[in-house]
């Protein structure tokens, strides 16, 4: 089995710059994410530096299409913060206060 071509990935990049989440899905990961952080991606261009905080992989498309809609949902956005919630508490920003 090609792993690397088998999966479709939703992934979570954290800006940096502003604090803040973006969500996107791709079938190639390590280039998406590679054009996110040399600027091709328009939404995130000037939101750079960029971290990949998140992904999760999925054989079918469609079931990657819905989980990606449902991480830009405020229950979505709820998941990735408690899921993250030890990375988060490891991190000074103004979107998690420390301490």
């Amino acid at each position: 089995m090609d792993f690397e071509n088998s999966f479709y990935y939703v992934y979570v990049l954290f800006s940096e710059t502003d604090d803040k989440h973006y969500v996107g899905y791709t079938h190639n990961l390590h280039l998406r994410f590679e054009q996110h952080n040399k600027g091709l991606v328009p939404s995130t261009t000037n939101r750079r530096p960029l971290k990949l905080i998140y992904f999760e992989a999925s054989l079918n498309q469609q079931d990657a299409t819905r989980r990606e809609k449902y991480f830009k949902t405020h229950y979505g956005r709820m998941f990735i913060k408690k899921r993250l919630q030890n990375y988060y508490a490891n991190q000074c920003s103004n979107l998690i206060p420390c301490g």
